[in-house]
């Protein structure tokens, strides 16, 4: 691991042209390089989701963050923003595509690009790495917990997200999923009946579910982390998209 990198703030064109602030890290190398979309999760563009975007530059991918709550404004804090977005219901699943597609394009224009692209993302993010996958044309995704993939929001949620197991024929490359087991969104039943769904459908995919972890066992910030799911939820990460961003 060569872990050299640019790192720091880009623009990128989304959903109806517009300009998103996005946090790219890249290696420094020249070396063909696939990319990742990091998606963030419903608190926002913060400094975890940042600097899961240098942990896959030190691993040898360019590695890109839109700030899906751009539209905002570049002058609104960014709680601000997400708390913004969460009283309109949410990122909507089309703006979320067009977003997650600018993102894409962007790594691809870079130099070393190998054309190969995965997305990942956690909480909410996992949900729409999941609609990216059956959305667009990617190599891989990975899903880290992500709710309301298969039921909808609670009653009473002012989430407007709806279930996605429709799309599931359009899943369109592999899909790793990393889930806990103590987690309520997405509950263990929820897991096996994406899986169940996927295995009917014939879809590539890898499901693993973590003992004694819960919902963003990954976020080492938060009583929620969990060392040993988080750390061979990492692994797994990086084997997956070995096998399938290489060049």
């Amino acid at each position: 691991m060569n872990d050299a990198m640019w790192a720091g703030t880009v623009a990128v064109t989304g959903h109806g042209d517009a300009e998103l602030e996005a946090y790219l890290a890249r290696p420094l190398g020249d070396a063909p390089r696939g990319g990742v979309v990091v998606i963030h999760h419903l608190p926002g563009y913060d400094s975890g989701t940042r600097e899961f975007a240098r942990t896959f530059a030190a691993h040898g991918y360019a590695a890109i963050v839109p700030n899906l709550y751009s539209r905002e404004g570049a002058d609104v804090a960014p709680d601000d923003q997400a708390a913004a977005v969460r009283a309109k219901g949410g990122v909507p699943d089309e703006q979320l595509v067009g977003d997650v597609a600018g993102a894409a394009a962007y790594l691809n224009a870079l130099d070393h690009a190998n054309g190969r692209i995965g997305v990942i993302g956690h909480c909410s993010g996992g949900r729409h790495a999941f609609l990216a996958a059956c959305s667009l044309d990617l190599d891989a995704a990975v899903d880290c917990y992500g709710a309301f993939v298969v039921n909808d929001p609670p009653a009473g949620s002012p989430l407007k997200m709806t279930s996605l197991l429709s799309k599931a024929p359009d899943l369109s490359c592999p899909l790793l999923g990393l889930f806990g087991e103590d987690d309520e969104f997405p509950a263990p039943d929820e897991v096996a009946a994406l899986d169940a769904e996927l295995t009917e459908l014939g879809k590539e995919h890898e499901f693993h579910s973590y003992p004694g972890a819960g919902h963003a066992f990954f976020a080492v910030e938060r009583p929620s982390f969990r060392p040993a799911a988080a750390k061979d939820g990492w692994a797994k990460i990086f084997a997956f998209y070995g096998r399938h961003l290489s060049a």
